[in-house]
């Protein structure tokens, strides 16, 4: 349930989280693109607007962008959800380029224009003191373009397509290298902070959370930095290992990890199972509070993340929410 002040206005909303699918068959769905970024539900009231991630942490300074809200809603009050963006060259979101303003609680004017954000806005919760929870998806997506929310880069309504076949968007999302697609039942209400079968997230691109539980010193060029990483997610039973990643970082991304995981380290694996003796050769055992992101091929059988390529750290994501995928 949301947690409202006491004039109503809601103080916060969590994200309704998409499950993972197919494209569901039949009508009766919308499809929007999925974008890679940061899920951000802002509250907009009086002239201020204030930024929560999903694990409810405020962002407002770090994407200073979303207060173009307040000039695009005039006198109304809201709330929206949507996704802070970064975009890269060829105009498509651009994750790695958004990790040097997910770290940076204030940044400067350089920062700002050298990696300036999008907050595509998808979804409308709350609006003049009316709760827009209950309404479908159809409804509020009516009311959120009634609002006419254009006219600034910084803040954009990406499209809905509710008569067209999934297969059709999601193979323009992979001629535009987009990340995918989710599929909204037009029926459907808003449920805060639940994953529901109602939205389904169709991805081009595998990514998965995982939770540092260790490291493994580098050899040659990285000699005296961080080799690999080794990987885990959550269980009923506990933190499970599934596989290390050396890849994907760049040297700033390595130093910065190296500090992060200096006070967290421990002197015994995290992991519930055992990680296989030449992983765990040399390891620097952590206790598995940060989260980050992996892209991979594919899971093997014994549930190992197969080709994985690091992404970036995730400070928007909860621990507890990493959990190990359906079979």
């Amino acid at each position: 349930m949301p947690l409202r002040a006491e004039s109503g206005f809601p103080e916060l909303i969590r994200p309704m989280l998409a499950s993972p699918g197919q494209l569901p068959p039949g009508s009766g769905w919308a499809f929007e693109f999925k974008w890679d970024g940061v899920r951000t539900v802002t509250y907009a009231r009086g002239g201020r607007v204030r930024a929560m991630t999903r694990n409810d942490l405020e962002v407002s300074a770090t994407y200073p962008e979303v207060r173009a809200l307040s000039a695009l809603l005039g006198d109304h009050e809201a709330v929206l959800d949507g996704e802070i963006v970064a975009l890269g060259a060829r105009k498509q979101p651009d994750f790695g380029r958004l990790q040097s303003r997910m770290h940076v609680a204030r940044p400067g004017d350089d920062l700002l224009a050298r990696v300036p954000v999008v907050y595509y806005v998808f979804d409308l919760l709350h609006l003049d003191g009316r709760s827009l929870l209950g309404a479908s998806y159809a409804e509020r997506r009516q009311e959120l373009a009634a609002l006419g929310l254009g006219g600034q880069a910084e803040v954009r309504v990406p499209p809905s397509f509710s008569e067209v076949h999934g297969e059709d968007v999601l193979a323009v999302a992979e001629d535009y290298g987009l990340e995918g697609v989710v599929a909204k039942r037009v029926t459907s209400r808003y449920e805060p902070g639940r994953r529901s079968a109602a939205w389904v997230k169709v991805p081009l691109v595998r990514t998965q959370e995982v939770l540092i539980g260790g490291w493994r010193p580098g050899d040659g060029r990285r000699a005296g930095t961080i080799g690999s990483l080794l990987l885990g997610v959550r269980c009923d039973d506990g933190v499970h290992y599934v596989g290390k990643v050396g890849t994907g970082f760049t040297h700033s991304a390595l130093l910065d990890l190296q500090q992060r995981l200096r006070p967290l380290e421990r002197a015994e694996s995290p992991f519930v199972d055992a990680v296989p003796a030449d992983h765990a050769r040399r390891a620097h055992w952590v206790r598995p509070e940060l989260v980050g992101e992996v892209e991979y091929r594919a899971w093997t059988t014994d549930r190992r993340l197969r080709h994985s390529s690091w992404r970036g750290l995730r400070p928007d994501k909860d621990p507890d929410d990493v959990r190990m995928p359906a079979p």
